[in-house]
């Protein structure tokens, strides 16, 4: 978790905030289920890292 991400910059959808193993980090926004299947997705975006310099995968971050 991450106690640095700007929210007031993040897409309106967006429900987390991580970094991935590349050192890149996105915006994950709210999932969407694909109709008439089991199958669910999620869109990101990329995002700033706002000086997140820990592990990645400790950085997966909930929005308010």
């Amino acid at each position: 978790m991450h106690s640095g991400v700007d929210w007031k910059s993040a897409p309106k959808t967006a429900q987390w905030w991580a970094v991935d193993a590349n050192g890149e980090a996105h915006w994950f926004k709210s999932s969407n289920v694909t109709p008439l299947t089991d199958f669910w997705y999620t869109d990101s975006e990329q995002a700033p890292l706002f000086g997140y310099d820990g592990d990645w995968r400790e950085s997966l971050t909930r929005g308010p």
